[in-house]
């Protein structure tokens, strides 16, 4: 494509495995939960107790692979996780076949994968700074976040395809074999990578060091708190506007796929947008901007009525949210990694993953309590107005890293 810039073939199969999984994924997205309603007959509970436990025990079960990860080569352990997401989800439909499928096998399976996501998250932020040089790392995130929201648009109407044709065991087979590609494509990247070196006693790290690491560094700090809220009150929201949408108000299941689906060609043109809005006007501009602007959409959801204006309404909605994540998303990926020691990066990325995981887990269950005892549309509203509040969790200054001047030799004597 004319004005692409290229960023090596290292980068090109880095891109290539990252593309391959993540259409994998949202291609088998919410694959559990109809095979633990439609083949083992779970109820809301299970269901409810599956996606919950699945966040928050995966995210306990990760706390060691940060510190792990740091100080070993990264793309053996992108390989090995990729793996292991392989290898745990093709006991799936091995187990389906034998007929001794369970809903303890699927809770096993989603914490398994859910910690492997981890370890293979902080691994490929830390070899990514390694890999490109600081001034090409917002273009790698802007690639990284089109490719994710091309997958997001595509992936759940051609998984609920599959579903229908093949059964929703079948997208998990496609997705297991998506990260086997991964881990090939990852093994293609070749050249020579050298073993981190220990700069401090083996007693001295720790995931907590990468909690330290991030509340002693102000900007950090802010977006940390910021993203980890804001993340977890809109996912806080989503089953309630299932409930709301495919319950109360009577809409179609294609309806409701499709009021999340078609918005999702604003995260492409938000990630297409960020590095030249970067440009223009600086990076901590647009994270401000954009952080600001996607906090002011959710609230709309409160009020979805029946019909095709609450479609529409919906619509909008996400299309507004969606859009200014996808610019905020490569813009705040590069943020984080500027301001992170090299050392640091999978210990931080770790930590970073660990928190939203176990909030995201938590508000799901208290938004859902919440929605019982006061309402769903109560519920959602509520969801908004915090929401409403994120953008003060924001970077007020430009803390660009700056380079540390080289000590000046000294003479001979």
């Amino acid at each position: 494509m004319r004005g692409r810039r290229s960023l090596g073939r290292q980068f090109g199969w880095l891109w290539a495995a990252y593309a391959v999984s993540t259409a994998g994924t949202w291609l088998a997205f919410d694959a559990f939960p109809l095979i633990a309603v439609l083949v083992l007959h779970a109820g809301t509970t299970e269901v409810a107790a599956l996606a919950a436990a699945g966040l928050a025990v995966g995210a306990a079960v990760a706390m060691p692979l940060g510190p792990w990860v740091e100080f070993r080569r990264k793309r053996p352990v992108m390989v090995g996780m990729d793996l292991v997401r392989f290898a745990a989800l093709m006991t799936v439909p091995l187990a389906y076949a034998l007929g001794g499928l369970s809903f303890v096998q699927l809770l096993v399976v989603s914490i398994v994968v859910a910690a492997a996501d981890i370890g293979f998250t902080a691994a490929s932020g830390s070899f990514l700074k390694s890999l490109l040089p600081a001034q090409d790392l917002l273009v790698a995130n802007a690639r990284f976040e089109t490719t994710a929201w091309t997958a997001t648009m595509l992936g759940p109407p051609l998984g609920g395809a599959s579903i229908g044709l093949f059964g929703p065991v079948m997208t998990v087979v496609a997705n297991a074999v998506s990260f086997l590609l991964s881990a090939c494509g990852i093994r293609a990247i070749g050249g020579a990578e050298e073993p981190p070196v220990r700069k401090e006693p083996a007693s001295a790290g720790g995931l907590l060091d990468g909690w330290r690491y991030i509340l002693a560094h102000p900007g950090l700090r802010l977006l940390f708190c910021n993203t980890v809220t804001f993340n977890a009150l809109l996912m806080a929201v989503s089953p309630l506007l299932a409930v709301l949408m495919l319950g109360d108000l009577g809409f179609a299941p294609w309806q409701y796929g499709l009021a999340f689906a078609a918005p999702s060609i604003g995260g492409l043109a938000g990630s297409r947008l960020a590095r030249p809005l970067a440009a223009r006007f600086g990076q901590h501009r647009v994270l401000l901007g954009s952080g600001i602007l996607r906090a002011c959409w959710p609230i709309g959801l409160a009020f979805v009525r029946p019909g095709t204006p609450g479609l529409v309404l919906v619509m909008v909605v996400e299309f507004g949210v969606i859009t200014c994540c996808g610019v905020f998303g490569p813009v705040y990926a590069t943020y984080r990694l500027e301001h992170t020691k090299a050392d640091r990066v999978a210990r931080t990325l770790s930590a970073w993953s660990v928190t939203t995981k176990w909030t995201t887990a938590a508000l799901t269950a208290v938004w859902g309590v919440l929605a019982d005892l006061a309402g769903v549309r109560i519920a959602i509203a509520l969801a908004g107005l915090l929401i409403l509040a994120t953008p003060l969790a924001l970077p007020r200054r430009d803390r660009a890293p700056r380079a540390v001047p080289e000590p000046a030799p000294s003479s001979a004597t």
